[in-house]
C-alpha cells in the first residue's frame, strides 16, 4: 500500500534551517505531483510547497525565497529545505501525493487534490 514518511523535524531557534525528508514507497514515486503542507493550531492547513513529475515547483507565498522543494525519484524521497526559520513556522509538516497519476499537481495547494500524508513531522522554531 502506499505510504508516506516523513523525517527531519525538530526544535530550532529562529533564522536556523531544517530539512525534511518525506520517502515514499507502495507506488511509482516519479509518476505523481507531491506536496508539503503545514499545520498550525488554529489554522488551517497551509500548503506549502508542491512538486510535479516535470519539475515544475510552486510555492506558498509564505515561504518563498526560503524554503526549497526538491525530489529524487530514484530514491523515492521528496525533501524540503527550510531557511531562515521564523516563529511563525512552527508546526506540523506532512508530505502528500496527489490523487492522479498524470504527474501534475493539478489541484495547486488544494488539500482535496491530495489523497495520501504521511504522519507528519512537528518542526519547532524558538525565537
Amino acid at each position: 500500500q502506499v505510504r508516506l514518511v516523513e523525517s527531519g523535524g525538530g526544535p530550532v531557534q529562529a533564522g536556523g534551517s531544517l530539512r525534511l525528508s518525506c520517502v515514499g514507497s507502495g507506488y511509482s514515486f516519479r509518476s505523481y505531483c507531491m506536496g508539503w503542507f503545514r499545520r498550525t493550531p488554529g489554522k488551517e492547513r497551509e500548503g506549502i510547497a508542491t512538486i510535479d513529475s516535470y519539475g515544475t515547483i510552486a510555492y506558498g507565498d509564505s515561504v518563498k525565497g526560503r524554503f526549497t522543494i526538491s525530489r529524487d525519484n530514484t530514491e523515492y524521497t521528496l525533501k524540503l529545505q527550510m531557511n531562515n526559520l521564523s516563529t511563525e513556522d512552527t508546526g506540523t509538516y506532512s508530505c502528500a501525493r496527489a490523487t492522479g497519476s498524470g504527474g501534475t499537481c493539478y489541484s495547486g495547494f488544494n488539500p482535496e487534490g491530495f489523497h495520501y500524508w504521511g504522519q507528519g513531522t512537528q518542526v519547532t522554531v524558538s525565537s
